[in-house]
This record gives C-alpha cells, structure tokens and sequence, in this order.
C-alpha cells in the first residue's frame, strides 16, 4: 500500500469519526411542522409546549398551556422524576425560546432522556402572531 493510499485511509477515518461525533453533539434539529400542526397536536393533546427560556422571561409572557423548562435547570442536570411529571414521554415535545437556539439544546438533553422533541425555531412573539393566546399570567 502506499504512502497515499494509507493517508487516504486515515483521512476517511478521521472524518467518520467526527461525523459520528457531531451527530451525537447535535442529534436535534429544529422541527419542519408548521405552525398550524403544531397548534393542531397541542390542542388535541397530541403534543405539550415546553418553553426554555428562562424564569424572568417566563414572567414577561409566555404561551397559555406551556410548560416552563428553562434550560439553566436541564443543563444543571434537574430533577429527572420532575422532568418525567411535567413532560409526558408519551407525547410530541415540541420546544421553543426566542430563536430556537436555546430549543436545539434543552432538545438534545431530552432526547437522551428518551422524548419525541421537535424544537422550534418560531420564538414566544412568533407563536403568539400564529395565534397561540398568551397566558393571563
């Protein structure tokens, strides 16, 4: 074998790795549902709303129906029984924060946790336009 044909080898190793890698890192991504299906499954308790910003942000306003989940608490490990109590394995969890950013994270933590999670990129302002009511607070 030579030289080149070793290298060869070794780059397309080291790639698959890495893809291996970052498919695990980033396993979510952002849901292509519409919003109108997403409204639809919530609404016919096919799927819950998990908003993942954080609690001063909740105060501001947040989707009437949703359950807050802020990230900080899931990256700090939370309590698993907790998580289970509020989010229903059984269900679609559909995420949000303002981009999705924040949604792609807290999804990749649940879905190791074994939950159907389709984070969305639409934020608390943008389902509130879709026509989701906003809580009373």
């Amino acid at each position: 074998m030579s030289r080149f044909d070793t290298s060869c080898i070794k780059l397309i190793i080291i790639s698959g790795l890495i893809a291996s890698i970052y498919g695990q890192i980033n396993a979510a991504e952002l849901t292509y549902d519409p919003l109108p299906t997403v409204q639809e499954n919530i609404t016919t308790h096919k799927a819950v709303l998990v908003d993942v910003r954080e609690p001063k942000e909740w105060k501001e306003g947040h989707v009437e129906g949703a359950i807050s989940l802020p990230l900080s608490s899931l990256k700090k490990g939370g309590d698993i029984t907790t998580i289970e109590k509020e989010v229903p394995k059984h269900k679609i969890v559909y995420m949000h924060c303002v981009m999705g950013v924040r949604a792609l994270k807290a999804a990749n933590i649940l879905e190791k946790l074994g939950y159907n999670v389709r984070p969305l990129k639409a934020g608390y302002t943008d389902l509130v336009n879709a026509g989701f009511n906003k809580a009373a607070n």
